[in-house]
């Protein structure tokens, strides 16, 4: 049995932002073009870890690389159609490595979605 459940909801938008050093703002504008995990309506929404790699996965897309919302989707479409799950695991390690080496700064800096 694992130690800590990465599928299990946790964590709010607003902390979410705080890791990232994003603006609520920009990642509730990322919810409003659905390019975050699907929550339900009714309560607090909560993340899991597997959400939040993808949430700054998505931020890093749309903050650092400059792809919109339409090409975010794309993207997360061919990961869904083209990888299993170990695959999409080691991935998203990679990616948080890449996301690991910038600064809050620099995407501060470069955040215009």
């Amino acid at each position: 049995m694992a130690l800590l459940d990465e599928k299990k909801d946790i964590l709010p938008l607003s902390s979410i932002a705080e890791l990232l050093g994003a603006k609520v703002r920009t990642l509730k504008m990322y919810e409003e073009k659905m390019l975050l995990p699907k929550k339900g309506d009714i309560g607090k929404k909560l993340y899991s870890i597997d959400d939040i790699k993808a949430i700054t996965f998505v931020h890093y897309l749309a903050s650092v690389k400059k792809i919109n919302a339409n090409g975010i989707r794309y993207i997360f479409e061919m990961i869904d159609q083209h990888m299993n799950e170990e695959t999409k695991k080691d991935f998203f390690i990679q990616v948080e490595d890449i996301v690991s080496k910038l600064s809050s700064k620099d995407i501060e800096e470069l955040e215009v979605f």
